[in-house]
Formats: C-alpha cells, sequence, structure tokens
C-alpha cells in the first residue's frame, strides 16, 4: 500500500486532496510544528491490514509470476523449483490474503500494494 510505504520511509503526515481546505492547511501546520497527520479514514484503512499476514519474499514472487499469467510449471522452471512447490507457494498466498481463486489473489495484492503490473 503506497500511504503504508510513504509512512514507513519517514512520511509524518498523508492529507487527502479532498480534504477541506482549511483541514488541510491545519495538517500541514501541525506537520511542519513536529507532529504526525493522518486522516481518521486512512488510519481505519491502515489498521484494517496490520494483522494481514506478511507475504514471503518466496510467495511475493511467485505471485508476480501469476499476475503475468504464468502456468505453474512455467514458474516452477523459470524461480528453478518444483511445480509442486509452486502449487504450494500460491496456496499460502491465497491463504494469507483471503482469496478464493488465483485471480482474487492478484487482484489484492495489487491492491494492497504487494505487487505492481
Amino acid at each position: 500500500m503506497e500511504i503504508q510505504r510513504a509512512l514507513e520511509a519517514g512520511a509524518r503526515g498523508y492529507l487527502l486532496k479532498s480534504m477541506p481546505p482549511k483541514e488541510l492547511l491545519d495538517g500541514i501546520r501541525q506537520v511542519h510544528a513536529g507532529k504526525k497527520r493522518i486522516p481518521a479514514e486512512i488510519v481505519a484503512h491502515l489498521a484494517e491490514h496490520l494483522s494481514d499476514e506478511t507475504l514471503t519474499t518466496r510467495e511475493v514472487e511467485v505471485l508476480r509470476q501469476v499476475a503475468g499469467g504464468n502456468r505453474n510449471r512455467d514458474i516452477a522452471e523459470h524461480l528453478f523449483i518444483s511445480e509442486e512447490t509452486v502449487k504450494v507457494h500460491v496456496k499460502h498466498v491465497m491463504d494469507k490474503l483471503g482469496a478464493s481463486d488465483r485471480t482474487e489473489a492478484v487482484a489484492i495484492a495489487l491492491r494492497r500494494g504487494i505487487i505492481q503490473l
């Protein structure tokens, strides 16, 4: 998720263009004064993902290959692992993301910023 990456990179605030001008100005002033400023709706969105299980590096690699439309056999060859291992990684990815199929797993990962196309 872009917001989470920005905060991890050191951003002290996150404002929305849709905020009223006074709130934008107040937010800028708060951050300038050394405080953090993140709108409540953004905090709620971030909180939804705090308990998400983190995908391993290999699971992300497999998911990127799935997003590229590759079959298990092709993914296995590309990553130098067995096709069965690919299937296990795909199952773990789907479980961790709460997806019912590969397509949904890719969609969720894209929405959350885990992978980019």
